[in-house]
């Protein structure tokens, strides 16, 4: 991975060296996101300041280098991520007059915007990114995000100057930023276990959401926080209820043969893209079906053995390990594991603030650092089977979801009013499950309302200690 960080000011009042310093400092603070290298730009007149720290993972050479500039001097950018089409896309580009200097996906990004602009830009790439990206002709900061979120990217005011960043540190490291505890991320927090996009922990400070593009200028920036409307602002360049909704109105209409035929087809693409790299690349083995899927699959499309990872734990019931290890030997990958015990685990735990600077209550994120630590001594890039069971209705709670609400709909609704007026009474014991949580979800008005039920920590996190 890589890092990004930078500002705008409302005005141009700081010299060159006084915004050089200052990116330089957000930009050292996401060092560990990018060892490889570093660089900042900015331009006093136009008062920006841009900072990157690189992973080289395509283009090792100096080519590769961020900030980094169109070829007609129009864009500068700084750039988190990968777009896998890059190659396809500089095929399309070059016959329309682009020449590339190196092969890093960055260059050809820069080229297509030249090309086709920002937002037709990004609705062609196929990738995973956080762009932040300075047009001087227009003197505006354009930050964009991928499909689903995969990269992070937050921005906020400190003071009356816009900042922004792949982590919160780099926008900590502004003098300026001072921003109190938002009150209501909290309460989302207690509820969902962690702080959805636009929130964040801090008050002025937002994350771009999934799919979102933002364009800010320098009254933009004058006007402040309190003028700004994230979920107006943040503007979708992709929607995924709107691709939802179209798939369901033009459903598949092959035989399941042919669909596992087109599903296999499509994956087999999405892992070979994935493995486009001039550094190793391995994978997250837990045994599970998802990752074990993408390990079958790189290792179907490999020269060579393909490197596993996996991390076991002594002691415990929950092992899956010697799967993981058993499916490596089946598929001939190259295979590494590591035993952890109780108090491995918890060492992590005083570590995870710096990982991820705002609260987040899922418990992956211990054997996900073990394994990443794992993985780091062997290759530079690992995939994983995250967001398979999103995908694939995976979890049981989608099938719970499912029968509750069908079980809902045979109950009459004075019944169901009277069942749902007790369930106030209830508290946060609905959160135990049994009749309590089943009576909490009577007053539901569609199946958001029973999944929103079934995935609430607390169900009332106001009455928990949040916000309104």
């Amino acid at each position: 991975m890589c890092g990004l960080a930078g500002m705008l000011l409302p005005a141009p009042l700081a010299s060159a060296e006084a915004l050089q310093a200052q990116a330089l400092a957000m930009g050292q603070a996401l060092h560990h996101r990018g060892p490889d290298d570093g660089g900042s730009w900015v331009d006093a007149e136009a008062g920006i300041a841009l900072a990157h720290r690189r992973l080289s993972i395509l283009d090792l050479s100096p080519l590769g280098h961020q900030p980094m500039a169109s070829a007609d001097g129009r864009y500068v950018m700084a750039y988190n991520g990968e777009v896998y089409n890059f190659a396809a896309l500089r095929e399309e580009l070059e016959p329309l007059g682009h020449a590339f200097r190196g092969h890093s996906d960055t260059e050809v990004l820069l080229a297509a915007i030249l090309q086709w602009g920002v937002e037709d830009t990004l609705q062609r790439c196929n990738g995973m990114f956080a762009i932040a990206l300075w047009d001087r002709q227009e003197r505006c900061l354009w930050l964009a995000r991928d499909r689903v979120g995969k990269k992070p990217l937050y921005y906020g005011w400190a003071g009356d100057t816009l900042v922004f960043g792949s982590e919160l540190k780099a926008l900590w490291q502004h003098p300026a930023f001072d921003n109190d505890i938002d009150r209501d991320a909290l309460t989302l927090l207690l509820r969902l276990d962690y702080i959805p996009a636009p929130h964040s922990i801090h008050q002025r400070c937002y994350k771009l959401m999934p799919g979102r593009v933002l364009r800010l200028d320098a009254a933009a920036v004058a006007a402040g926080a309190s003028a700004h409307r994230p979920e107006q602002a943040q503007r979708p360049y992709w929607d995924a209820r709107a691709r939802m909704q179209a798939a369901l109105a033009a459903p598949f209409q092959g035989r399941i043969e042919e669909a596992e035929e087109q599903l296999d087809t499509l994956l087999r693409d999405a892992v070979a893209l994935r493995m486009v790299a001039d550094v190793p690349v391995g994978v997250f083995l837990s045994g599970g079906t998802d990752s074990s899927l993408v390990a079958a699959l790189m290792q179907a499309q490999s020269g060579q053995p393909v490197h596993s990872f996996s991390i076991g734990f002594t002691d415990s019931g929950h092992d899956e390990a010697p799967l993981a290890r058993e499916l490596a030997a089946h598929l001939g990958c190259d295979h590494t594991e590591l035993y952890v015990s109780g108090a491995d685990a918890l060492a992590v735990v005083p570590q995870l603030p710096a990982m991820f600077d705002e609260p987040f209550a899922d418990a992956s994120q211990v054997p996900t650092a073990l394994v990443a630590r794992l993985a780091r001594q062997g290759v530079t890039v690992a995939l994983s089977g995250d967001g398979g069971d999103e995908l694939f209705f995976g979890y049981t709670r989608y099938v719970r979801a499912l029968r509750n609400w069908q079980m809902l709909g045979r109950v009459p609704g004075p019944l169901r009013r009277w069942m749902g007026a007790r369930s106030q009474q209830q508290g946060e014991a609905s959160r135990t499950g049994g009749l309590a949580a089943l009576l909490a979800e009577t007053g539901a008005r569609g199946i958001g309302d029973v999944y929103r039920n079934r995935i609430s920590r607390w169900r009332d996190p106001v009455a928990a200690g949040g916000g309104g």
